[in-house]
């Protein structure tokens, strides 16, 4: 009787993150409907970027992540390019700088220990006009982004079905003056 249990309530969290994995997809959808490039940031086996997948076929989904799990996701066809290692590390910073159209930090991954250098770096490897998605506790970092050059597009404290209620910012880098 606990098997069963444990697989039935694995199955039901393994379809409410889904779900939140693409109430999360449509947000950016509304945005930005066809961006060319994406960064998961934290990604693990890249369930977020496998879901967000159906709603951006033509867009290149690429995983960042400190563990090998970012290999096997890469092997899984998830993500396209598998980065190992820390956004906040400055070799992948550079290497990434200006890629991609939206970059996603969400609460479901063990935060950095430092999230203003975490945020900065996000920004570094955000194209200008990007959309940079922040979920959990963004408090601390929605005063850090207007000095980022960063406008607040749309924040979102829950959702309307039964799924708890995470807290969601959605801003976007500004355009670089000319």
């Amino acid at each position: 009787m606990n098997s069963l249990r444990t697989r039935v309530s694995t199955r039901v969290s393994t379809l409410d993150a889904r779900r939140r994995h693409r109430a999360l997809a449509r947000a950016i959808l509304r945005l930005l409907p066809e961006p060319e490039s994406w960064l998961d940031v934290g990604t693990g086996d890249a369930h977020f970027p496998g879901t967000a997948k159906e709603l951006f076929p033509y867009t290149s989904f690429d995983g960042l992540d400190p563990t090998p799990r970012v290999v096997r996701a890469r092997a899984a066809e998830r993500i396209e390019e598998a980065h190992a290692g820390h956004l906040t590390d400055p070799h992948i910073t550079s290497a990434l700088r200006a890629r991609y159209d939206v970059v996603t930090l969400l609460r479901d991954r063990s935060p950095a220990p430092d999230r203003a250098a975490e945020l900065r770096a996000a920004l570094t490897v955000l194209r200008p006009g990007g959309l940079l998605l922040l979920e959990g506790r963004p408090d601390a970092l929605r005063a850090q982004l207007p000095l980022q050059d960063c406008e607040i597009v749309t924040e979102h404290r829950g959702f309307q079905d039964r799924l708890p209620p995470p807290q969601r910012i959605i801003a976007r880098r500004k355009p670089s003056a000319p």
